[in-house]
């Protein structure tokens, strides 16, 4: 049978054997008629708020906090049509803040492409920039007392729109919500204490819950620190459509958001699967092998001890080459040592959560990856690359025998598998 898996702007065209393949998708959810006037009755009939314009003061700093160029928020819609909504605010006094984490600046022709260029010429357009100590404010500490960090353009705005879009998150729950200020716009110590070994590791920091999740629940409170924001997140479909607006109260909107996503992409199996290939959704989440692990993650949770993993995911822009992740693969000499390092005392990398996780995978199953990168990178990375996913899916059933079961999942974390208890 064909199976098309997202892999960069297009699809990969692969064969497997029809007898054993279970193919594991999210539930599909049809597009919004009409997302512009879906977007516009959302902010004039919100979530547990009044409505977007009654909260705002002819005079108030506004500060707009968009996603980057690594998420498939569809902003080059989302942020003219919310500004077509505040049109008769004055533009001096409304700032777009990237909320980059501890990504990259986006260039300007990004913002341009993600913005659109009449955005990026009319209004203030800032990327956010974690390691930028004179552009953080601090709100009180993290849980374990380490300071709370949070971009200074969007602290002393009088209020703050956050957006985004939903999707199950592999330590964070769900993505979106409180989400879009802590990490999006937080200092890089914030982060790593957030997303640090320990967090990383607690069994409550995955996929789909955020009550009991040590990083959710920390994101959510320095997020409300920031003082009043208001929410506006979409749903998406496979092909990108907006599937649902939640705009709103930051909490109570996302909630509602959230609750309606895991109802799509959550998918329960009956048992783990020895051979899993999976994909990281396509560009933009698979433009780099840092957010790979989302992918990979997403199929670990059903693949069985001594299984096998395959993930297809572009990675455009490497892992990339000279990032802190990068960096740390360079100074490891296996998967088993990252773990044992990270565990040490006073050690601490950005980017390590990445790694963690891998390895922590790794335990359990071993990881090939289809990918644009050479041979040399993939092993740097303490991966096994794959050239060919028709050839390396009949040298794993030779491996594991003829009754070896197969599970594919073509959108890969958009859809989230999980075992029948």
């Amino acid at each position: 049978m064909r199976v098309d898996l997202a892999y960069g702007e297009g699809i990969l065209k692969v064969e497997l054997p029809e007898d054993r393949i279970t193919v594991i998708e999210p539930t599909f959810t049809r597009g919004l008629n009409d997302e512009r006037d879906s977007v516009l009755h959302s902010l004039k009939n919100p979530i547990g708020s009044a409505p977007l314009m009654e909260r705002i003061n002819p005079t108030d700093r506004i500060c707009i906090i968009f996603t980057d160029i690594t998420r498939a928020t569809p902003n080059d819609r989302l942020i003219p049509w919310l500004l077509e909504h505040l049109s008769d605010h004055p533009k001096e006094n409304i700032t777009l803040l990237n909320s980059t984490g501890t990504h990259r600046p986006n260039t300007e022709e990004e913002l341009r492409k993600l913005l659109t260029s009449e955005v990026v010429d009319q209004y203030r357009v800032i990327n956010h920039e974690c390691e930028d100590e004179e552009n953080l404010v601090q709100l009180g500490t993290t849980r374990s007392g380490v300071p709370a960090w949070i971009n200074r353009h969007a602290v002393e705005a009088d209020i703050r729109i956050v957006t985004g879009f939903i999707e199950p998150h592999f330590f964070a729950g769900f993505s979106g919500g409180p989400k879009g200020i802590m990490p999006g716009v937080a200092g890089l110590e914030t982060v790593m204490n957030n997303h640090g070994m320990e967090n990383i590791g607690n069994p409550n920091a995955t996929f789909g819950i955020t009550d009991g999740n040590p990083i959710w629940e920390d994101m959510r409170d320095i997020a409300l620190r920031a003082g009043p924001s208001f929410l506006l997140n979409v749903t998406l479909n496979e092909d990108r459509r907006i599937t649902g607006v939640f705009a709103g109260d930051l909490l109570q909107a996302h909630k509602v958001g959230f609750e309606f996503c895991r109802q799509a992409a959550m998918q329960e199996v009956e048992e783990p699967f020895d051979i899993l290939i999976t994909t990281n959704s396509g560009y933009p989440l698979d433009m780099n092998l840092y957010q790979g692990v989302k992918g990979m993650s997403a199929a670990a949770r059903i693949v069985k001890e001594g299984g096998t993993l395959l993930l297809a995911a572009e990675c455009r822009e490497g892992i990339p080459a000279g990032s802190p992740l990068d960096k740390l693969y360079q100074i490891a000499s296996s998967s088993e040592q990252i773990l044992k390092m990270l565990s040490t005392p006073g050690f601490e990398r950005p980017e390590q959560w990445q790694a963690q996780i891998q390895a922590i995978i790794q335990k359990k199953a071993r990881i090939f990856l289809y990918s644009e990168l050479s041979d040399y990178v993939v092993q740097s990375t303490f991966l096994t690359p794959c050239s060919n996913i028709e050839v390396w899916v009949n040298n794993q059933i030779a491996e594991f025998g003829p009754k070896a079961r197969i599970a594919v999942l073509p959108q890969g974390p958009l859809t989230i598998p999980y075992l029948a208890a």
